[in-house]
């Protein structure tokens, strides 16, 4: 068994360093050091990149890291980054930057209408990565009088940052990003970082399509395993009914949990299906509290300050049975810890919660219509989008 295949086969990997990345100009601070210091390859996953201010800035350091001889590949989800404009492709590649799209609508040979690469991935020589919720676009950077979207990623040093690596390879085409970084290199990285920082680390994805629905599974844990406490930071929080029910007998077993949701969304309608669900969660005795500053679109998730998940994945089934997520499970006391007070000061700070008292003193006959459909066409245009699916 190759040493690949060990990693991903043991699940957590111990020899990893990370840190909690905060969204906006933190997380491009980020990703352009990434970017800056990488030395042999750097494959970016998007599903979003926009040719705004940001998208530009980004740009022209992959340029620059092409020009310095690192090879780049650049990996966009042909349906949401369809208006990232064709003279911007061909100004990427002409600098030497490799540039392809995730099916192609129409146009794939395999083609499954509604799956789409949902991830938010950077890794640098197999050794570091970013993975978050966090797209290339001005609205998740702060900008002048516009402060970024409520976002998070996670920053990777480690035996994770490269499985991560290998899973944009293969899904790049293996034998057209030329030999994979060699283990000795990556074995010697992992040996240089200090003990006292490990953390054990597992990759998580979801393709329902390839029989991979990880995160799916790495949720039901979460509700299994919480004894005291259970928060869930999610932009478009629509449980399916088994996750509910889990839910639901975690509050019965004496668990506290908590969700924080947007006040604002981009998605209207996704935001009245959520709050349909509002009722069902204080009847549960589930508390809510709704995020006021700007759009939240982050997704993480953190129990008993001892295990944190973040990355693309959504409470929902779209991202269990369409879009293709990749999230890092990390099992640190320090990490979850520091996410877990982040997530405190924006309950305490930015939201308002959501009580049974000023829920249904809001909630009208004509109001609960409208978020049933809301919900209602919300499930049923999931079923149009996925009800051909085959499994590979």
């Amino acid at each position: 068994m190759s040493r690949l295949r060990k990693l991903i086969h043991q699940g957590y990997t111990s020899r990893n360093r990370v840190q909690l990345v905060k969204g906006g100009r933190f997380y491009f601070t980020h990703l352009k050091e990434l970017i800056h210091t990488a030395r042999e390859s750097l494959h970016l996953q998007f599903y979003i990149f926009s040719a705004d201010d940001t998208g530009l800035s980004v740009m022209q350091a992959l340029k620059e890291a092409a020009a310095r001889g690192v090879m780049v590949f650049l990996h966009l989800d042909a349906y949401a980054s369809q208006g990232f404009p064709q003279k911007a492709v061909a100004e990427l590649r002409e600098a030497g930057v490799k540039v392809k799209w995730f099916e192609p609508l129409f146009k794939s040979r395999r083609f499954y209408f509604g799956r789409r690469m949902h991830h938010k991935v950077a890794v640098a020589d197999g050794i570091r990565c970013l993975v978050g919720g966090i797209n290339i676009c001005d609205r998740y950077n702060d900008l002048p009088g516009k402060p970024a979207w409520l976002d998070m990623a996670v920053y990777c040093e480690g035996e994770a940052a490269y499985i991560v690596y290998h899973i944009c390879r293969q899904m790049w085409g293996e034998k057209l990003t030329g030999p994979a970084i060699r283990w000795k290199e990556v074995d010697s990285f992992c040996q240089s970082l200090p003990e006292k920082e490990y953390a054990e680390v597992r990759v998580r994805q979801n393709d329902w399509v390839m029989r991979k629905v990880q995160i799916w599974r790495s949720y039901l844990e979460l509700f299994k395993k919480a004894d005291r406490e259970i928060i869930i930071m999610c932009s478009y929080f629509i449980p399916g009914i088994l996750y509910r029910r889990k839910l639901a007998q975690a509050v019965k077993d004496g668990v506290d949990v908590k969700v924080i949701l947007a006040g604002m969304s981009d998605i209207r309608m996704a935001k009245h299906a959520e709050r349909f669900l509002y009722g069902w969660m204080l009847r549960n005795r589930i508390r809510v509290f709704e995020y006021q500053e700007t759009v939240l679109h982050a997704k993480v998730a953190t129990r008993d300050s001892k295990w944190t998940t973040i990355g693309s994945y959504n409470v929902n089934n779209i991202s269990a049975y369409a879009s293709l997520e990749l999230n890092l499970d990390i099992r640190d006391p320090d990490f979850s810890a520091t996410a877990r007070k982040e997530m405190e000061t924006i309950m305490q700070l930015h939201c308002k919660e959501i009580t049974a008292d000023n829920y249904f003193a809001r909630s009208s006959i004509w109001r609960t219509i409208w978020q049933r459909f809301s919900y209602g066409f919300f499930n049923t245009v999931l079923k149009l989008f996925t009800f051909y699916f085959r499994q590979e």
